[in-house]
């Protein structure tokens, strides 16, 4: 499969502590802002299908579904609780102050 770079706004849009979710084909993507550092996970939680981009973004770049609680690696998609329950995580960068986040 071909990987798909995707512009998704300027990273000035997403303060540190703070998320946004875009659309990228058929993916729903929320990337995460961690004190600068930009990070980008599936927006939908396996539990129950929550927003994860609605979710609360914890100290260590944890985000808990707003949902049910689940929490995973902002990271690396991998749950801290359960290492078997992940959602994918996607590269992110910024280039001249846009975010690029490529999936494939």
């Amino acid at each position: 499969m071909a990987i798909i770079r995707a512009r998704c706004g300027r990273a000035d849009e997403i303060p540190p502590g703070s998320s946004k979710v875009v659309q990228i084909k058929d993916r729903i993507i929320a990337i995460f802002n961690l004190e600068g550092a930009l990070h980008a996970l599936d927006n939908t939680c396996p539990h129950a299908g929550g927003p994860l981009g609605e979710g609360y973004l914890e100290d260590g770049g944890v985000v808990s579904c707003p949902w049910h609680g689940w929490t995973f690696s902002i990271r690396t998609g991998v749950s801290p609780i359960d290492p078997d329950v992940k959602v994918r995580s996607y590269p992110v960068r910024v280039e001249a102050g846009e975010i690029i986040v490529d999936i494939g």
